[in-house]
């Protein structure tokens, strides 16, 4: 079984071990080479031939460093001799890749066990040796993966980055001239052209942002802000969009009063409800689509609910499947079939269950269960008086450093009846106002600004020289912590791009009547 250096005692006394001593080494699963005390190789197993690629004969007698490259040779045998003083159980050169010498000069990496073995004829060290190539390989594409995400997700962060802005800005610029064209254009048949396009911005907005939202998730880069709300706050802000959109498709929509207070993040909320009612729509030939809330037990039920084509049952699981849309007749080829996606992912991280129930022909009921607020406060309270004007009035500043967007800001706020006064950084709003005749009604800005400056840096000057908390909006495509930040002001409104113009010139009007911004 095994053969031992002839002409040395030691071996030859060792050569009268039990049989199953040398058996037991035979079927170790791991090579094993056995040196004695002058590093002399007196013991190797079949394992240890097949390892290094030699015959059993070829290795008893030459010292162990003929199964290491060359260029490690001499500092093994100091490392050896170290041993020797104090032998104990452990790995070799821990922290360290090893590597051994295969017959035919290839390296490959090892990691070695040493234990010494005292005996009546001598001492001895026992090495257990393992190739470890596949792990190493494995090891190093894993590595490899990893550094190859970061990358990606890099990239990932830098297309959102630009995205965010590069993307957002014409469609903003867009939005805002179609919003001026319908409040100076008076022929019926332009008009008519305008809204042609003001649905297809509609469409082409809601593409964008679930692209980019799609985007946000992968990446992580969504975080929830949790507080606690009445949920007609989110009525009252999205019901206007909401009518316009069913408008345009012939159809009702409704929206019954709420006075439940809720807890969640209200942006991202608002953004399941964007969706669920504008997929309600779009399934939607004829009828109507309702949106509620009440209680139920210890939650808030929230329902958005249609009258349209219905889903299939085999389908209830798919739709919300990303790009997937319902094979059904009357059902609406547009968009990329994200928005159902959108809401899955947001419900999960918010942790809010989400249910559907649909009958097919007749409609679907999607219901989203969210925790109460530990106070429930009354609707009213939360909500200032409506204001009702013929035309809006008053001076606003607007900060926009993108002249394009600048000047449709421009087209805008004029056509609704604003007085317009503009600067593209904060030092040019520093310089602004000081030459105004009055103090501001209302700010407006951008939140990255030529100079490298902040809206909340122009809004804040404008309030200092004034000494005065002047209703603000501060609109980004920026969806990064920083421009959260924006926030934080008190008496001010942070939009993302592109705004709702609509939905907007109505905020602004009733900022300038009361002082003070409606809550988002």
């Amino acid at each position: 079984m095994f053969s031992f250096l002839n002409g040395s005692a030691p071996s030859q006394r060792l050569n009268d071990t039990s049989t199953f001593f040398r058996t037991l080494l035979e079927s170790a699963p791991d090579a094993m080479v056995i040196i004695d005390e002058q590093g002399t190789i007196a013991v190797v197993n079949n394992q240890a031939e097949e390892m290094f690629g030699y015959d059993r004969e070829e290795l008893l007698g030459q010292p162990v460093e003929v199964l290491l490259p060359e260029r490690l040779r001499m500092r093994h045998k100091q490392h050896r001799k170290h041993y020797a003083g104090e032998p104990t159980l452990r790995p070799m050169g821990i922290g360290l890749d090893l590597y051994a010498l295969h017959k035919d000069g290839s390296e490959f990496p090892v990691e070695i066990s040493l234990s010494p073995v005292t005996t009546s004829v001598g001492d001895f060290v026992s090495s257990v040796i393992r190739d470890v190539t596949e792990r190493k390989q494995l090891e190093a594409e894993i590595h490899a993966a990893r550094e190859a995400a970061e990358l990606a997700n890099k990239a990932n962060s830098a297309f959102l980055a630009a995205a965010s802005h590069d993307l957002r800005q014409p469609v903003q610029a867009l939005s805002l001239l179609n919003g001026a064209l319908r409040r100076t254009v008076k022929e019926p048949k332009a008009l008519s052209m305008i809204e042609s396009q003001d649905h297809s911005l509609t469409a082409m907005t809601n593409l964008l942002n679930s692209l980019l939202d799609i985007s946000r998730l992968d990446a992580g880069k969504v975080t929830p802000e949790i507080e606690e709300f009445p949920v007609q706050r989110l009525v009252d802000r999205l019901a206007a969009e909401f009518g316009r959109q069913a408008s345009q498709e012939g159809l009702t929509f409704n929206a019954e009063p709420c006075d439940v207070c809720v807890k969640s993040d209200p942006n991202l909320l608002a953004e399941i409800i964007q969706n669920l009612v504008s997929n309600a729509i779009r399934y939607t030939e004829q009828g109507s689509v309702t949106f509620a809330a009440s209680v139920d037990g210890d939650r808030c039920r929230i329902d958005v609910i249609d009258t349209g084509i219905g889903i299939e049952a085999d389908q209830l699981r798919s739709i919300f499947n990303e790009f997937y849309q319902c094979n059904a007749k009357g059902s609406s080829k547009e968009g990329f079939g994200l928005g159902l996606a959108i809401v899955k992912r947001l419900g999960e991280l918010l942790d809010h269950q989400l249910d559907v129930e649909s009958t097919p022909g007749k409609g679907s009921r999607f219901s989203l269960w969210l925790p109460l607020a530990a106070e429930q406060v009354a609707a009213n309270d939360e909500q200032s008086d409506v204001v009702h004007t013929e035309e809006a009035s008053g001076l606003l500043v607007l900060i926009e450093d993108d002249v394009n967007v600048a000047n449709a800001w421009e087209l805008l706020l004029e056509a609704e009846g604003f007085q317009v006064a503009t600067a593209a950084s904060l030092r040019e709003t520093e310089a602004l106002v000081r030459h105004l005749d009055a103090e501001p009604d209302l700010i407006v800005s951008d939140f990255h600004l030529l100079d490298g400056s902040t809206g909340v840096e122009a809004v804040n000057a404008i309030r200092e020289f004034y000494d005065a908390t002047i209703p603000a909006f501060i609109v980004s495509g920026d969806t990064s912590k920083v421009v959260k930040d924006a926030r934080l002001l008190d008496n001010c409104t942070l939009l993302s791009k592109p705004v709702d113009t609509e939905r907007l010139l109505m905020s602004a009007r009733k900022a300038v009547e009361t002082g003070v911004v409606p809550r988002d």
